[in-house]
């Protein structure tokens, strides 16, 4: 009893001391609590007071971030970890997020919908508060949680918009599959506790404890826990749930679901990616294989099925998994380069996403279609529109003069200069797999130029939204940026610095 008299008060000590490194964190939480107020009383009167409190939690949230800018510090028993990776990751998390806000805001503005939209927008901070304690952490346990709130918060996204089967059956598919994804991590990170008695994958006693640990067990423990991550990212296998989920949700939360979970899961597995490869033992070289695998088969699936698609958001969906498959190539350039690089790609790849499928939304609701063979002779009718399209496109290729290109180009350079430097097999496979996908992604991205430009269609005709008109302005703006970070990348590389 004395001695929870003593060590009380040094448990509160800490958690008192720990709460200014988690002040952005804690405007989430308070924006979460004044949306569901907002829901209740104040969206009555006025329909737009809890988009506006989302709005201002998350802005607050990215300022206050920002201040974090300088020398890493440890919070809450060195759960948290502050530092420039975890700012600079949180900062594009949460403008990703601010913008997926707007988008389904827009995308609802004059739709009738039988139920309440501010209740998304807690669901949506919800999940940015889980992105954003993943992007932070290296303590398991807190991981586990931080993946499940953002998964129990992509189920309800999904559900809620359920207005038909096809729908449903998309909904109740990724709740079941990232039920068993989740029961399959916490086994493996079961397993990684007993072999270790520690929580915190980036300390010795972790580290030297899977060093000690039986192989086979130690193996099986890692491709249980990396499906946890796997569903997060949807990279193959688990990938299985995204095409149907992307295709059956609104379009703008497709657009929050292909970008802002990967965002913070990313993170984390660089975070644990950089700990357990700087040793020389067994399970490094296990790691490197996995990941290196995972991104092989993933960009060859992803692209390779995508050539097959007449829907849009299937086809992105697709495309979208083989720039997961990338991505993790960039995880593996990660090592050979600075955190700059990483944080470059992520910043583009959120770009590219998010003004694709503001694009798709604005012709869907100008439409009625979300079908390539929608798109005939649209080209003449919105040219601008479609330009951006194509330059996205481009962009997403990894043709010159756009961000895309930069981006690649920092990745392959990296993956080369490590094959180079110690002559690992994986890596060369990784550069002639990652040039020869997007070679292939060519053939489906140029589809909506081709249907656009050189086929004729009949004239749609479109009322006026201003719905439709705002996203297609941010858009724009976003396409617009991709080549303007491509002549200029530095805007960003000297940022990231």
């Amino acid at each position: 009893m004395q001695d929870i008299n003593v060590q009380l008060p040094n448990l509160l000590d800490q958690v008192i001391q720990s709460i200014p490194y988690f002040k952005a964190e804690l405007a989430l939480i308070f924006a979460f609590l004044g949306s569901i107020l907002a829901t209740l009383f104040v969206d009555k009167w006025w329909k737009h007071g809890s988009f506006v409190i989302t709005l201002t939690g998350i802005i607050i949230s990215f300022i206050l971030s920002t201040q974090q800018l300088g020398a890493p510090q440890n919070g809450f028993f060195g759960m948290l970890i502050v530092d420039n990776f975890s700012v600079y990751a949180r900062g594009i998390l949460l403008l990703a997020l601010l913008l997926c806000v707007v988008f389904i805001q827009q995308h609802f503005r004059n739709k009738k919908f039988s139920k309440n939209l501010g209740d998304i927008y807690s669901i949506l901070l919800t999940a940015g508060l889980g992105l954003n304690i993943l992007t932070m952490t290296s303590n398991w346990l807190l991981a586990f949680i931080a993946i499940e709130t953002v998964s129990i918060s992509s189920y309800i996204l999904v559900g809620f918009f359920s207005e038909n089967k096809k729908q449903a059956e998309a909904s109740m598919k990724y709740v079941l599959f990232g039920s068993v994804s989740a029961a399959v991590m916490l086994y493996g990170l079961s397993l990684l506790y007993g072999f270790t008695g520690n929580l915190d994958f980036t300390s010795f006693e972790h580290i030297q404890g899977l060093i000690e640990a039986p192989k086979i067990l130690l193996s099986l423990a890692l491709l249980f826990m990396f499906s946890g991550i796997g569903f997060k990212l949807s990279f193959v296998p688990f990938h299985v749930w995204a095409p149907d989920v992307y295709e059956g949700a609104p379009t703008p939360v497709t657009a929050f679901l292909s970008t802002v979970p990967k965002i913070g899961a990313l993170v984390l597995l660089a975070r644990l990616f950089e700990e357990w490869t700087s040793s020389s033992f067994y399970f490094s070289e296990l790691v490197l294989v996995l990941v290196s695998v995972a991104a092989i088969v993933t960009m060859l699936v992803g692209n390779l099925v995508a050539l097959r698609q007449t829907n849009i958001k299937r086809m992105m969906a697709y495309s979208s998994i083989g720039h997961t498959g990338f991505l993790l190539m960039a995880l593996i350039a990660n090592l050979a380069s600075e955190p700059q690089v990483l944080l470059f790609y992520i910043a583009v790849y959120t770009i590219m996403n998010l003004a694709v499928f503001g694009l798709i939304d604005v012709l869907e609701q100008k439409t009625g279609s979300a079908q390539l063979e929608s798109y005939q002779g649209l080209g003449r009718q919105f040219p601008i529109l479609f330009t951006v399209f194509t330059l996205l496109g481009i962009s997403l290729v990894g043709l010159p003069p756009t961000a895309g290109f930069i981006g690649k180009l920092f990745v392959f350079s990296s993956v080369f200069d490590l094959f180079q430097f110690n002559n690992n097999k994986y890596y060369l496979i990784l550069l002639i797999v990652g040039a020869l996908t997007s070679v292939i992604s060519l053939f489906y991205y140029f589809k909506i130029p081709l249907f656009a430009f050189l086929r004729k269609g009949e004239e749609v005709k479109v009322a006026y939204s201003k719905s439709a008109q705002l996203v297609y302005i941010i858009s724009i703006l976003l396409g617009i940026s991709t080549l303007v970070l491509g002549i200029f990348p530095s805007i960003l590389l000297s940022l990231f610095k």
